[in-house]
């Protein structure tokens, strides 16, 4: 079987979109912790992204409910890692934006988790 990939067949990375009962607000967020700009919003939708790179969205769903991690009942789908010089300024400053640290901390040394204001959880790590 042929595995040849055409120029018609390739794709290429484009967003990644969370669900979450405020995309504005939570578009606010990330936008400040990562100094991306808003490149697209709706009432339903907000896209942050840069020329030519890879944006992160946010999309209102109406029954959204929040991940519960570490405890199973409401998996989270998918988090962030987002690679940092220091994790103590890192992590304060993203606290004052509005993420909030839950107390399990599998690895604190290593990196922390914390929960943005949707309660999706995501990583900071010197290591990424």
């Amino acid at each position: 079987m042929s595995h040849e990939v055409t120029s018609a067949a390739m794709f290429r990375y484009s967003a990644v979109t969370f669900d979450c009962p405020d995309p504005a607000e939570l578009a606010r967020f990330y936008g400040e912790a990562l100094g991306l700009p808003v490149v697209f919003s709706t009432d339903d939708f907000v896209l942050l992204g840069q020329d030519g790179a890879a944006g992160l969205g946010f999309n209102r769903l109406a029954d959204y409910r929040r991940p519960t991690w570490p405890d199973p009942s409401q998996e989270k789908q998918a988090h962030i890692e987002l690679g940092v010089d220091d994790l103590d300024a890192a992590e304060a400053r993203l606290i004052a934006l509005g993420a909030v640290k839950p107390a399990c901390q599998p690895a604190p040394d290593r990196w922390r988790v914390l929960l943005d204001p949707a309660g999706h959880p995501f990583c900071i790590s010197t290591l990424v």
